[in-house]
């Protein structure tokens, strides 16, 4: 556990901008800065970046944070993992404090995944290195392939050896649980019970995530048992921590060069990727014969634009590089292909060559996906003008594929040129599947909406907590500690735009709903909207907690009291408390060290040990959820404090009321009120009682409220 201090130390070393550069190029947008999206396929920059504030936040994905939670998405950390990993960055110290036996128990599911694995790429590597038959076997196959020691090192290679329980054995002998060496797949289980080694016999190549853990393994097998052998290569199997489809082998080995290059090789096996980078060539990863997808090209994307196939030249190699074009064009990726001379793949290719000759090799050669089309489909249709014609009207798709209108512009006029036809007939063409893809993805998003409807249908309905009577019996009283003079132009609750401040509705499959969304039941919409008051009173909390605001007291004297105990007094006089639970403790800790000295509401919540509570700071005083100069009326921030702050109080017990007015009502259809003549006076009686409170909230409101 790392002391509070040592969290204070880091989050305030580290720069946002300076973090966030590190993977997403930036550029000035007035006060702030503004790239594209890392965690989502964006096409316009709706990433922004706070330095002032020390944060940074999506406006399309919602995703963000302050340094710490940004590396933690991109880096697949945990929270302590991030701060370890900033603190290395900027030289400081880390001292942990001994772990607790319940914290110890917090370890969850996938850290012991990851655990298992980091020491198993640790024994397959020491296995290879220092055991007779590894050595003989193991690093023999790699310096028979020509590997240095260094690329050998670098990418963690190893050996499994040749017996079915060596590896599993080792692994329990050191306290690792069998369920985990079957979950991660480095055992297989059989029906008897018993467990053996998947990878007995082989060489291994650990898969290492962007983030520098080890998630899977590729294992070769060896010697004469490679003949008739349909299948050289094992690799794990998809797990909690490991989705083949979404990881590419050498991608942590390459992402520093390929940010810096700006541009990426793709290849398709291990050994391409090692030999490569041992001719000097280190922005290269590898799909490993799954075809490339969009989840392994929003990958890339977070590092380059700019990619370059890398394959074979004989009939496999042509297949590989052209199924792959479309998908890349798609997500907006500039595409280069090179096919190599017959009888070369990038692992002989570079063997003959050093890392210059390669480059120069490839800026020569490498080819357009356009004129790489071009040539080969019309190489293929030769003389024949009807498979030519359906060989150009393929090209003319791969064209509408690509999401910018200018780009596709040049690229039929490059097309053009190339097929010697008229400009306007392809540019029709490429309108007319533009428009067809662009039709297929609202169909696409509407059978989606449709889906999420018929899930929310069909689950149980939320459990809403009905207020009772003793949350609002007290409103009218505690409403006098609101500060005397509310100006008539602070704009009501409607006028600020809910969906800023309303969080997403979770469907049964974890799916969110936005809270506009006609599928939400109006039990749904109400319970949102007083989460959503409770989320501006804690944008306000969040930012300005510690600021002293001019209110009265019980006996009306004149009083100066922080903002964030002004809002708990407020609600405590009331016997109300927030519906959220998260909110409920960001308040109570705020309040409980608002005196401290030297104390920041802002710092203190966005530097939190607990992570929820620091991700919500974070989004709290993102620049979202600042007021809009339209809604400001020109007034200064610091007058918006103190009056809007006791207007959203205001609001959110006026809210509170109207749930309550609505369940009595209901309770009056119900037949065990409606046939108990006692059940059903009380009733009317809290309805007449809530009424009256309503009445007045509403004279404060300024008459805003409708009474029914």
């Amino acid at each position: 556990m790392i002391p509070q201090s040592t969290i204070d130390r880091i989050v305030d070393a580290a720069n946002i901008v300076d973090v966030v550069s590190d993977y997403v190029t930036l550029r000035r947008a007035g006060a702030s800065y503004k790239g594209l999206c890392p965690f989502h396929d964006d096409k316009t920059p709706s990433f922004s970046v706070s330095p002032a504030r020390g944060v940074c936040k999506c406006f399309s994905c919602g995703k963000g944070g302050n340094s710490v939670h940004f590396i933690m998405e991109m880096e697949q950390m945990s929270y302590v993992e991030a701060l370890k990993h900033l603190a290395k960055k900027y030289g400081i110290p880390v001292e942990e404090e001994e772990m607790t036996d319940e914290q110890r128990q917090k370890m969850n599911e996938r850290e012991s995944m990851f655990a298992v694995n980091e020491w198993a790429a640790k024994y397959f590597s020491q296995t290879m290195q220092n055991n007779q038959d590894g050595r003989a076997v193991g690093l023999a196959y790699f310096r028979s392939r020509g590997f240095r020691d260094d690329i050998i090192a670098k990418f963690r290679l190893g050996f499994c050896l040749d017996s079915p329980n060596a590896m599993s054995d080792e692994a329990k002998a050191k306290g690792y649980k069998e369920k985990y060496l079957i979950d991660t797949g480095l055992c297989v289980k059989r029906d008897n019970g018993t467990i053996y080694d998947r990878f007995r016999g082989r060489a291994m190549f650990p898969w290492i995530a962007v983030n520098g853990k080890v998630v899977a393994f590729g294992g070769r097998v060896l010697d004469a048992r490679t003949k008739g052998v349909s299948q050289k290569y094992v690799n794990s199997p998809d797990s909690l921590i490991y989705h083949k489809a979404n990881e590419l082998y050498g991608i942590f080995q390459a992402k520093k060069q390929i940010a810096k290059e700006d541009m990426v090789y793709m290849v398709e096996g291990y050994t391409d990727v090692l030999a490569m980078h041992q001719c000097g060539i280190e922005n290269v990863v590898a799909n490993s014969g799954t075809a490339l997808n969009e989840a392994q090209i929003h990958l890339l994307h977070r590092f380059t634009n700019n990619i370059t196939l890398l394959y074979d030249g004989d009939e496999a190699g042509i297949h590989a590089a052209t199924r792959s074009t479309d998908m890349l064009l798609a997500e907006g990726m500039n595409v280069k292909i090179l096919l190599l001379p017959d009888g070369d793949d990038p692992d002989s290719f570079s063997r003959k060559h050093n890392a210059q000759e390669f480059k120069e090799y490839v800026a020569a050669h490498q080819t357009d996906f356009i004129l790489f089309k071009s040539n080969l489909l019309l190489k293929d249709a030769q003389r024949d003008p009807i498979k030519r014609a359906k060989l150009t009207e393929e090209i003319v798709r791969s064209i509408a594929v690509i999401p910018d209108e200018i780009i596709r512009s040049t690229y039929v006029h490059e097309c053009a040129e190339i097929l010697n036809m008229d400009e306007a007939v392809l540019m029709r063409s490429a309108n007319k599947n533009r428009a067809a893809i662009i039709e297929n993805m609202k169909k696409e998003a509407q059978r989606e909406r449709e889906r999420q409807e018929r899930l929310l249908n069909n689950a149980p309905s939320s459990a809403t907590p009905s207020p009772n009577s003793t949350q609002t019996q007290n409103i009218p009283t505690g409403i006098s500690t609101s500060p005397t003079d509310i100006p008539d132009d602070i704009p009501p609750f409607d006028a600020f735009p809910p969906e800023d401040f309303l969080p997403d509705f979770p469907t049964e499959d974890g799916s969110p709903v936005s809270t506009s969304s006609p599928i939400l039941t109006k039990q749904h919409q109400s319970e949102q909207r007083l989460i959503g008051i409770e989320r501006m009173i804690m944008a306000l909390v969040t930012r300005y907690g510690e600021q002293l605001i001019d209110g009265e007291d019980a006996n009306g004297e004149n009083i100066q009291t922080p903002l964030a105990e002004y809002v708990q007094g407020d609600l405590a006089y009331d016997n109300i408390a927030f519906r959220s639970s998260l909110y409920a403790k960001m308040l109570q800790l705020t309040c409980a060290h608002i005196h401290d000295s030297g104390f920041i509401a802002s710092k203190f919540l966005l530097n939190n040990q607990e992570e929820d509570i620091s991700r919500e700071a974070a989004d709290l005083i993102s620049e979202r959820y600042q007021l809009s100069k339209g809604n400001q009326m020109e007034q200064s921030e610091e007058e918006l404090k103190s009056t809007y702050v006791s207007r959203l109080l205001l609001d959110y017990k006026n809210a509170i009321i109207e749930e309550e007015l609505k369940q009595c009502n209901a309770d009056l259809t119900r037949p065990e009120v409606k046939d108990d003549i006692n059940k059903t006076l009380e009733t009317m009686r809290r309805i007449k009682e809530l009424s009256e409170i309503q009445r007045q909230l509403a004279k404060l409101l300024g008459d805003r409220v409708v009474v029914k």
